[in-house]
């Protein structure tokens, strides 16, 4: 009996001791997780259940169960939560709108820096391009001559239009037309007849230097032998002055007969005309589009009109001044012609 009770008594003294084992063995694991909690608290991507205590009573020593394997899984993946960062600090998106504003910035910066640059490069090729008309117009010679392309030759161009001198192109260039049109200028003017402008025929073109018709009613051609000029004129208006070239005065031979190369003065009318190139019955060469006036002497235009007499007797006009009395003006037959 006494050993039945002696051994039921360490039976209970064993069950006992075993109780108070275990029951500190679970307030040790409490306590650890207390003092995980009292902590700062996990890291980013921890998760506290790595924390939990094993049933052996030494933490983390044994392999967790289901829910820890859970939690275990859970912690290896961070969380939305844990990788949210605070509100107060700056997000990624707020450093790229920030950045995005500083090179909006600095594009515009550099856009009003190019535009700044333009301009004065615009600035600065527009003076050098004056310079350098500048330069080309301090190149230019005093008087203005055959050849020259500019824009002087230009404005005596349309002076000379305006003035009724025949011309059809203003177009800076100095060519045959325009010779033409500054040799009847200066025969009008009495200058010397060379074609150059300089101060004189320059005044001449300023001061609208014109000649005066003898005729006052009608459509006439006048002749104006002295200055070697046909004019054009309508009512006592002279509509269109042409350098001419009449007779020479100089004696030739033609078919065995000798002539003057004179052209008569007087009052005629266009009795007779060919619309294209004649050649001459006495073989002195050709003549476009003619107008006889006096038997065989007519106006007539010519590749050769020089500033002096030149014919044998006809009234050389060029072939561009011929169309336009022809196609133009209109002088048809009976037209009078004024020869002094």
């Amino acid at each position: 009996m006494s050993r039945t009770h002696g051994g039921a008594s360490a039976r209970r003294a064993t069950a006992l001791l075993t109780t108070l084992l275990l029951s500190g063995t679970a307030l040790a694991g409490c306590s650890a997780q207390g003092a995980t909690e009292a902590g700062a608290g996990p890291s980013s991507g921890e998760s506290p259940a790595t924390a939990a205590p094993s049933p052996s009573g030494t933490a983390g020593s044994a392999l967790p169960g289901p829910a820890d394997a859970d939690a275990s899984a859970e912690a290896g993946e961070p969380s939305q939560e844990g990788s949210a960062e605070p509100d107060g600090a700056p997000s990624d998106s707020g450093h790229g709108t920030d950045e995005a504003e500083d090179s909006g910035e600095d594009a515009d910066d550099a856009t009003d820096d190019a535009g700044d640059d333009a301009a004065a490069d615009e600035g600065t090729n527009a003076e050098q391009d004056q310079e350098a008309e500048q330069d080309q117009e301090s190149d230019l010679p005093e008087h203005v001559e055959f050849g020259e392309n500019s824009d002087r030759v230009e404005a005596i161009q349309q002076r000379l239009q305006d003035l009724g001198y025949y011309i059809t192109a203003v177009d800076g260039a100095y060519g045959g037309e325009t010779q033409q049109a500054l040799w009847a200028l200066q025969k009008a003017g009495g200058l010397y007849r060379d074609g150059i402008v300089g101060p004189k025929t320059q005044r001449a073109l300023d001061d609208g230097t014109v000649p005066r018709p003898r005729s006052s009613s009608g459509k006439v051609i006048e002749i104006d032998i002295t200055r070697q000029l046909l004019l054009a004129v309508e009512d006592g208006r002279v509509v269109r002055t042409i350098n001419a070239a009449s007779g020479n005065g100089e004696r030739f031979e033609a078919r065995g007969r000798t002539y003057t190369a004179s052209t008569p003065r007087g009052d005629f009318h266009v009795y007779n005309e060919i619309d294209g190139m004649h050649s001459s019955t006495l073989e002195l060469g050709n003549m476009w589009r003619p107008k006889y006036f006096n038997g065989g002497i007519a106006v007539h235009g010519s590749g050769s009109v020089p500033p002096f007499p030149a014919s044998h007797g006809c009234v050389r006009v060029s072939n561009a001044a011929m169309n336009w009395i022809w196609d133009t003006w209109g002088a048809p037959r009976g037209t009078r012609v004024l020869v002094y």
